[in-house]
């Protein structure tokens, strides 16, 4: 502002003087008698041409002091506009420090709230651990009955298979034996048929025109046949039938006691400790899925709008975080590129065959996994003790555990074959000693 106004008076200054200067040589010019009348035409001209220029510098210097005049009232507007602002900012700066603490003040005390709450839910979360211990001991044990109870069941199946396989064994013996009696009696009648047909035969020819010495020779050897027939024959098919008749008589005494034990005592006592099991068992696991239900929905209510509330806060923190490790992740995402788009490069032909046989594994399974899943369904809600129990989610777990445990015992008898195979081997090799060679003389 200074400098403008010190501008005009200058520019002011300057146009009085000029004017003076011009009235003072229009004054010499009448007063003065100057013979030549050229000279003072030239100079006529010449005030001529200062005034112009007078008049045209009076008129850019209006045009200036106008411009001037209008921009000292566009900054004393800006002035007022940012004393106005300047002001408003310092009522938002009181504003922003009073906000400030009120919600530190509002902080804190939320977070007393919160750590008095806190406080409660472990207490709570103390007392519900407690009582989820004693119950999983409880549970515990009485998945040790459970698992005793089905080692004893397994044991009692595989007696009971292996009587089977030896049952199975003994008759598949007799019925080769009772086949093998049977051929031979069909090859005996067959015989007896033929014997019988040509000695009628013979008879019929004997009595037409059979000379007296050829009828004596054939009921000679018609004694032979009889003769070797009771002496060697029939002894070894009468040998043969005993010798069945024994084992299959032997084979059934020894499976009748171990069938009737197996009836009697095994599985009655399997079927008694199972229900046993089942109706112990059955109010302990309601209690714990109840009370697994109540503490989840209670501590799911309690913690939600804490959880809201703690991520309202950390928000910004966490956006904060987000810009800061940005470029880091960019840098490393940079550098390991090449590295992962060469190993990608290098296991593209392994891929290939790789997904395709993945895809069929998975199928398989789902399908297997399914069909297990439905048969066990159809069991649990056969009776009514597991009606209750009879649920997907348990379902899907027993078919899975179920198909794991199918897989687990074919490694395990592969890798016991496998071992058993290994071990003969060395210990034939171990047993083997060397020969002994005899110096030749």
């Amino acid at each position: 502002m200074g400098a403008s106004k010190l501008l005009i008076t200058s520019i002011v200054f300057s146009l009085f003087l000029v004017r003076a200067w011009a009235e003072e040589a229009e004054i010499e010019s009448g007063v003065g008698v100057d013979p030549e009348a050229s000279d003072s035409e030239a100079l006529n001209r010449e005030l001529q041409q200062l005034r112009s220029k007078i008049v045209a510098l009076e008129y850019s210097i209006s045009d200036r002091s106008r411009e001037l005049e209008n921009r000292n009232d566009h900054i004393t507007k800006m002035e007022k506009i940012i004393q106005e602002k300047s002001a408003k900012i310092s009522i938002l700066k009181g504003e922003i420090e009073s906000l400030q603490r009120k919600g530190n003040l509002d902080a804190e005390e939320l977070v007393r709230k919160v750590h008095d709450q806190a406080a409660e839910l472990e207490e709570q979360v103390r007392s519900l651990r407690k009582e989820l211990d004693s119950e999983s001991r409880k549970r515990v044990a009485l998945e040790v009955r459970a698992s005793e109870a089905k080692k004893e069941a397994q044991e009692l199946n595989l007696k009971i298979q292996n009587l089977e396989k030896a049952n199975d064994e003994q008759k598949h013996i007799i019925r080769k034996t009772e086949q093998a009696l049977q051929l031979a009696e069909q090859e005996l009648t067959r015989a007896q048929l033929e014997a019988t047909s040509k000695m009628k035969e013979l008879g019929e020819i004997h009595g037409a025109w059979l000379p007296p010495w050829l009828a004596t020779h054939l009921s000679y050897c018609q004694d032979l046949a009889e003769t070797h027939w009771k002496e060697h024959a029939k002894p070894t098919v009468d040998i043969v039938l005993q010798k069945a008749s024994e084992k299959s008589a032997q084979a059934q005494k020894w499976l009748e006691p171990h069938m009737e034990t197996v009836k009697t005592k095994w599985v009655p006592a399997v079927k008694e400790r199972w229900v046993i099991l089942a109706t112990n068992a059955e109010p302990y696991v309601e209690k714990v899925s109840t009370t697994t239900v109540e503490v989840y929905k209670a501590s799911k209510n309690t913690i939600a709008p804490h959880i809201a509330k703690v991520q309202e806060v950390a928000d910004p923190y966490f956006q904060e975080a987000k810009k800061i490790s940005k470029p880091y992740i960019d840098h490393v995402a940079g550098v390991t590129k090449p590295h992962v788009e060469k190993a990608r490069v290098a296991l593209k032909p392994y891929t290939i065959w790789v997904a395709p046989a993945y895809k069929k594994f998975l199928e398989l399974t789902k399908t297997y996994h399914h069909q297990v899943e439905a048969s066990v369904e159809e069991h649990l809600n056969k009776y009514e003790l597991t009606k209750s129990l009879a649920t997907k989610e348990l379902a899907w777990f027993m078919a899975s555990a179920i198909l794991a445990s199918t897989v687990l015992f074919v490694y395990r008898l592969l890798s016991s074959l496998l071992c058993s195979t290994k071990m003969k081997t060395g210990a034939d090799n171990a047993d083997r000693r060397p020969k002994r060679r005899h110096a030749d003389y």
